[in-house]
């Protein structure tokens, strides 16, 4: 049992927040809280339900809460939110869009895009090291962006995007190109069939109502699958890759390793 006192939040504590529609599946309360309770942090941060309609008024708010140090952003709002950000890091200007925003003294807002650097981290902390591997993406949209620009970077040896739009997933290779020449990136079909590893950046998996982002029956053993998705733990897919003998890779590990990253971002001006 814990010895450490629980959070105790009065007019002096930061605020922080994670926008996301919907937002009840979200992990990173539970793992930032603790976070900074465990750093004698005087901080909190809590989940916001905010719609695409209303985005553009939360962060307008967001900007004079002369308590908020920032905010962390997920599923549909990665890219709208980049274009409201009134500076980019390195990450965030190449993928064009962010997951972590920090919010200055005077109100402006500084995002970055830590998914991919978070991603990659997590699958080396559990023995499944991206260099070298043939690497099937399925989704287009910010976290995918972010993962793919972090595969290459990591020297896989192949990497194909899939995804439902075909334009999408051609821009995303398109950008990765850009920013490594060298690396073989293509688009295809969602068959898993020959990959060492196979990634589902969509967020098919979160209701279970949800088709599977790949044809589960095309899995061979030796392929690990990964997921984002944080809630469930267990996806329809993961569940379907153990059954084929697949090992997995949970969507937790991913927010695990960003932890430090995106606190260490938002608290920077602290």
């Amino acid at each position: 049992m814990s010895t450490l006192a629980p959070i105790k939040i009065t007019g002096n504590t930061r605020v922080y927040a994670i926008i996301a529609d919907p937002v009840a599946q979200v992990r990173t309360p539970e793992v930032l809280n603790e976070y900074f309770r465990t750093r004698g942090i005087d901080a909190v941060l809590v989940p916001i339900h905010v719609a695409p309609d209303g985005l553009e008024s939360v962060l307008a708010g967001f900007r004079h809460m002369k308590n908020m140090g920032g905010f962390v952003v997920t599923v549909p709002h990665k890219t709208a939110v980049a274009r409201l950000c009134d500076e980019l890091g390195p990450a965030g200007r190449v993928i064009g869009s962010v997951n972590a925003v920090r919010r200055t003294a005077d109100g402006r807002f500084v995002g970055d895009m830590f998914d991919g650097a978070g991603f990659v981290t997590g699958l080396r902390a559990q023995g499944h090291d991206p260099k070298g591997l043939r690497i099937l993406l399925v989704g287009a949209g910010g976290a995918a962006s972010a993962i793919a620009f972090a595969l290459a970077q990591a020297g896989v040896a192949a990497l194909t995007i899939s995804n439902r739009t075909r334009a999408k997933a051609q821009a995303v290779a398109a950008m990765v190109k850009q920013s490594f020449p060298l690396a073989i990136v293509q688009t295809g079909e969602p068959d898993p069939k020959g990959y060492d590893l196979v990634v589902n950046a969509t967020s098919l998996g979160m209701k279970p109502s949800d088709p599977l982002p790949i044809d589960t029956e095309r899995l061979e053993p030796a392929t690990v699958v990964a997921e984002i998705i944080m809630k469930p733990e267990v996806t329809a897919l993961l569940a379907k890759a153990i059954e084929k003998g697949c090992v997995v890779h949970h969507g937790r590990h991913m927010l695990d390793e960003q932890v430090r990253l995106m606190t260490g971002f938002m608290l920077a001006s602290e």
